[in-house]
């Protein structure tokens, strides 16, 4: 018996100001089509079980045209794969803020799917020999995750961050409101556990895994990009999972659109015009160009007076070109000493501005990287002010 296993859809994300022809978000166009890839392949394996863990949209009140296009997108599950049990769980962007608001999850269940919004429920599929425990991630007391000693097989299907396993710095970006630990879990006990909330594919046990999101759509791609990079992903995708071999295959979707994060420039004792022709080289390498790509290169340890001097007609143009170019210039680092002795860095007001910058929620419509270069810019501006005259001690 075999499932698969996607979370974070994320669909209604929106990001940076472009438009399609028809007058939709483009991001939000992407990742509409992300999704449909994504139940092109599932229906195309023909599983038993369908599972997502979690973020079916990206805000509580999704837009009609998201709403739509997942409800499609689910109907056409149930109509390919008629045998097929299909459960989901709400993720922290499914969940409203106040429990007097209605979850629109509850659409689902009008199709046939097997949905756990404001509550964890366990499903018992006959058919299969298989229960499925699903929680959402709601406050509340979390249920006991104990199998079903009646079913064959047992799944945890859950949307939440494992504190042991998510990185830190990526846990206080998005804060989940449930939190767990492995032990809290009791992997061995489950059959499969399929995990939501952290947006980079992960093993986490041989029978537990996050999915990953399906589509760029965290608070910061770029650690979404560095992590699997390190870990040796070719992207985002779903898994599947045989309950009977338990053998497990990760799935890459086809990318709905081109991030890269160019490779670093150092323009430490560089003049204005030495960083722009390093810029330009490092634009002119890319492969196929920069053209409706995502792209963020970064500069470090340049001052600010040589970040002004830049030539910002060519910037433009990158930006003109581009989905995205997101400069990202940094400027040098300071040090003090320890109590040891040893030289550490004391974060700027630059870098504490840019990670609040960051982590904060914003409305779902808002570019986040055009507020952090506004950020930098504005904190660039005032720091240009002349520092204000200080009074001498007059002693009396």
């Amino acid at each position: 018996m075999r499932l698969v296993h996607l979370s974070d859809l994320h669909l209604g994300y929106r990001q940076y100001q472009r438009l399609t022809p028809n007058g939709i978000n483009q991001r939000e166009a992407d990742v509409a089509r992300a999704v449909q890839r994504a139940i092109d392949q599932v229906i195309a394996l023909r599983p038993d079980v369908v599972l997502v863990a979690g973020d079916v949209f990206h805000s509580s009140r999704p837009s009609n045209t998201a709403i739509l296009h997942a409800f499609r997108q689910f109907l056409r599950v149930k109509v390919e794969l008629p045998q097929a049990a299909i459960i989901i769980v709400a993720g922290n962007h499914d969940t409203p803020r106040t429990t007097e608001s209605g979850s629109i999850m509850g659409l689902f269940e009008q199709i046939g799917i097997r949905v756990a919004a404001q509550e964890a429920k366990r499903f018992r599929i006959p058919e299969y020999d298989l229960s499925v425990l699903a929680v959402p991630d709601v406050p509340g007391q979390l249920p006991e995750f104990v199998p079903d000693e009646t079913a064959r097989h047992n799944v945890l299907l859950i949307h939440a961050d494992v504190d042991d396993v998510v990185p830190r710095y990526y846990a206080e970006l998005d804060r989940a409101a449930i939190k767990v630990s492995r032990s809290d879990l009791g992997l061995a006990r489950w059959s499969y556990v399929a995990l939501g909330q952290y947006h980079v594919h992960h093993r986490v046990a041989a029978n537990a895994f996050y999915s990953g999101s399906i589509d760029y759509t965290s608070l910061n791609v770029w650690f979404d990009k560095s992590e699997e990079e390190e870990r040796g992903l070719k992207g985002k995708g779903f898994v599947e999972f045989d309950l009977e071999t338990g053998k497990h295959a990760f799935h890459v979707l086809q990318p709905s659109r081109e991030f890269l994060d160019l490779k670093p420039i150092n323009a430490r004792e560089m003049s204005p015009a030495e960083v722009d022709a390093a810029i330009r080289r490092t634009v002119d390498k890319v492969k196929n160009g920069i053209d409706d790509k995502v792209v963020r290169l970064v500069v470090r340890d340049i001052p600010r007076p040589v970040a002004r001097e830049l030539d910002h007609r060519a910037l433009r143009e990158y930006k003109r070109r581009a989905l995205s170019f997101h400069l990202d210039t940094r400027k040098p680092e300071l040090s003090r000493r320890s109590v040891a002795g040893a030289a550490t860095r004391r974060p700027s007001v630059t870098d504490v501005v840019r990670e609040q910058l960051l982590a904060r929620e914003i409305p779902a419509d808002l570019d986040r990287e055009r507020l952090v270069e506004l950020g930098m810019k504005y904190l660039e501006q005032a720091d240009a002010f002349p520092a204000p005259a200080v009074l001498a001690d007059v002693e009396s």
